[in-house]
Formats: C-alpha cells, sequence, structure tokens
C-alpha cells in the first residue's frame, strides 16, 4: 500500500492540543515541525567517525507548545495514549520506558547548560512510522530542541541543538547512536542529500536530482527490535576493532581507516573475527558513500544503484543487522526490471529498505513486491514515496 504524507490538520490539532492542557487566552500555541530522516548510504559509519548520505524526508513530527510559567512539563501525543505531568525537579529522570524520555532528554540538556525552563504543555502528532528506522525518535528530540531555543529566545544555533539532541539520546535514553541522525533532522535541505563527515562534522548539501526516477521507501511491519544492546554491541565491537588496529596503526578513529590500512593490520585481529569484519564493513562502507556522491553528481544512477546493492551485502554479511524480511525485500526489488538499487536503511533488525526505481515503475513496483514479500514472509508490506524536504522549522499556520 503506498503512502502519501497527507498535510497535519492543524485545526483538529489545535483543538485536541486545548482538550489536552485547556484553553489560557485568545493566541493558540505555537507550532514546530522536524522530519524524519533517510540514509541512502553509508549505514553505522557515523559513530565510528565515517561517511554518511542522509536527506531528511517530508515525513516527521509536529510539536504544539505553550509556556506555562508554572514549572510544570506535560506532555501527550497523538500517536501514543500515554501522557505524563512532571514537576521542574522531576525533569532529569526517566519515565519508565516511554516515548516521553526523548523529550524530557532535551529538556535535560538544557538544565545541564544552566539554561532555565518554566513549565512547558506539549502535543506530538507524528506522521514517520514508528519503529521503522525513519529516525521518527531523533525527530521528536530536534523538534523539542528547535522548539524550545525558539520560545525562550535562547539563541544557541543549530550545531549546538544537533548536539544537544544526540546526547539526550546517548545518556538520558541509553542508546548510542552517532550524530547523523539528529544532523539530518536538523540541517536537510529540500531537494538535497548530504554528505557529512561524522568525525569532523564537515558536510556539504548535494542536488538530489534524480529525474526519471524516484526514491520509495518499503517497511516490512517487522518491528525493529533495537534496543541498547542490539545497537549497542555493534558499537562496542567497532570500539574493540579500532583498539586492534591501534596496536600498529596511529588512527583516531575506525571511519578514519583505509581497506588497504585495515588488510596490513588483519593479524591484529588473532582469533576475533567478528571484530575484523565490523571493521571490513566500516572501510568499505565509508569508500561507498565516497563513491556514491561522485555517481550521483554525475548523473551516473547506475552506479549508485549498484553501490546500494553492496552495500546491503556488507550490511547483511559483515555487519549482521539484517534480517529475513529486509533481506526477502531486497531481493524481491532486484528481481524488478527498472529497479536501480535497494538497501536496508537505518539500524536494521527490522525497519525499511530503500529503493531506487523508474518512476514510471513506482506502481508495478509496489504491487508485485508487495504480493511477492506477503507470500514470502506472510507480512504486509507498506510503501512511501519521499522527497528530500527541509530540517526543523516553525511550521505554517
Amino acid at each position: 500500500m503506498n503512502h502519501s504524507p497527507e498535510p497535519f490538520d492543524m485545526q483538529r490539532l489545535t483543538r485536541r492540543f486545548h482538550e489536552q492542557f485547556g484553553k489560557t487566552g485568545p493566541a493558540g500555541p505555537s507550532v514546530f515541525h522536524a522530519p524524519g530522516r533517510v540514509n541512502l548510504i553509508g549505514e553505522h559509519t557515523d559513530y565510528t567517525g565515517g561517511m554518511v548520505f542522509p536527506c531528511a524526508i517530508d515525513r516527521g513530527n509536529l510539536m504544539l507548545v505553550r509556556r506555562t510559567g508554572n514549572d510544570q512539563f506535560r506532555f501527550a501525543s497523538t500517536n501514543f495514549d500515554l501522557m505524563a505531568q512532571l514537576s521542574k525537579d522531576e525533569i532529569g529522570q526517566t519515565y519508565g520506558d516511554s516515548w516521553i524520555n526523548y523529550p524530557l532528554g532535551v529538556i535535560d540538556q538544557f538544565r545541564i547548560r544552566g539554561l532555565k525552563l518554566d513549565g512547558l504543555d506539549c502535543l506530538y502528532s507524528g506522521n514517520v512510522p514508528n519503529g521503522a528506522g525513519l529516525s521518527s525518535s531523533a525527530s521528536i528530540e530536534v523538534v523539542t530542541a528547535f522548539a524550545i531555543n525558539e520560545l525562550y529566545g535562547f539563541g544557541l544555533d543549530r550545531m549546538e541543538l544537533v548536539k544537544m539532541s544526540q546526547a539526550a539520546e546517548n545518556d538520558f535514553v541509553g542508546m548510542q547512536c552517532g550524530i547523523m541522525d539528529q544532523f539530518a533532522v536538523t540541517m536537510g535541505l529540500e531537494d538535497h542529500a548530504m554528505m557529512l563527515n561524522c568525525d569532523t562534522l564537515e558536510y556539504r548539501q548535494v542536488p538530489l536530482v534524480l529525474g526519471d526516477f524516484a526514491i520509495v521507501l518499503a517497511n516490512t511491519n517487522q518491528r525493529r527490535e533495537l534496543n541498547e544492546s542490539a545497537y549497542n554491541d555493534r558499537v562496542s565491537e567497532c570500539a574493540r576493532a579500532l583498539g586492534y588496529v591501534q596496536q600498529t596503526l596511529n588512527v583516531p578513529t575506525l571511519g578514519a581507516l583505509s581497506e588497504a590500512e585495515l588488510e596490513s593490520v588483519k593479524t591484529s585481529f588473532a582469533d576475533d573475527d567478528i571484530a575484523y569484519r565490523r571493521a571490513k564493513h566500516i572501510c568499505t562502507e565509508n569508500a561507498r558513500v565516497n563513491a556514491a556522491v561522485i555517481a550521483l553528481e554525475n548523473s551516473d544512477l547506475q552506479t549508485f544503484g549498484k553501490l546500494m546493492q553492496a552495500s546491503h551485502t556488507s550490511l547483511k554479511d559483515d555487519f549482521s543487522v539484517s534480517s529475513p524480511p529486509l533481506n526477502a525485500l531486497v531481493s524481491l526489488a532486484m528481481e524488478h526490471p527498472d529497479v536501480l538499487g535497494s538497501r536496508l536503511t537505518g539500524a536494521g533488525f527490522g525497519g525499511c529498505t530503500v529503493n531506487l526505481l523508474s518512476n514510471s515503475a513506482v506502481d508495478s513496483f509496489q504491487q508485485v513486491v508487495g504480493e511477492r514479500y506477503r507470500d514470502a514472509t506472510g507480512l504486509t508490506a507498506d510503501f512511501y514515496s519521499i522527497r528530500p524536504s527541509n530540517g526543523a522549522e516553525e511550521y505554517p499556520q
């Protein structure tokens, strides 16, 4: 089933806000938006200081927010039943294992910086599929940071908001993600993707000129079981690999290591084949990002598609973050004659694939691949045509 994002119904959301939190005057709440993101290539390289190539997408999270001045913080969502009310003294602690920890972690970052908040009413509404690997959590973090910065006039720049949002996820939620998700969600530019060096944070916006081609996401609807252990294991395995490399080579991060350098120190890995394969993926994936951007700039989408394929194979075989439903979706996509490339996107363990294909074949792709995927797995895939969009911003009303 193909889903196109529908505009947010602001009248309905404003009414819901007032029903949830009450109406205190003629002015409605302020409204802010942050997108989700898709990573076109460069997976699991961000936390090793490597290269990534994401874009913000035309789906995301809306935040309706009001300052209250009563030192109470209230959170609700149209996507989840759970709501919460906390005093300012409770802000520094997690709230069970719920979505509310994402905005709480961001508010905690303002507190750590000595920036005082005097109470907020917050209603979130998103059209990013949860658990699909499209950074719904980073979208919530970034829209919260952006909104608070604007409401209170703190004057923090976007890079600082990126770092605060990442710290919220690392230090408060406990997910040791790299900086890519929050960076893409904050810095996105319409009709562009960005090549980002996750070590130096140098980046450049690259026009995403697809011509007769389209980007379609396919959601496995296998709930992505990405918890601290599954993701953080990969982080620790990469750290272990870097330790082996640094016994011989003076490299600051695994992302700075070339394929030739890795092969020159292969004996340092002794019997730790897992660490070696993790390092191999990082090295080859970084090379693929650089090659993919050059291909895109030369309008060589055939090569771009082949690099996407190689990326998926590496994520499946060397990094072990794919899953049977993801592999089925990729294999079935590549059987379609009008598909140039397909790969898992996001952290893996479920979630989505990203597919590059002819515009004219989008309908047949969704029908044929959808039917065959259901026959092969018993799951029903959802399909989303996406376009690169702007990062966090105040939402026009």
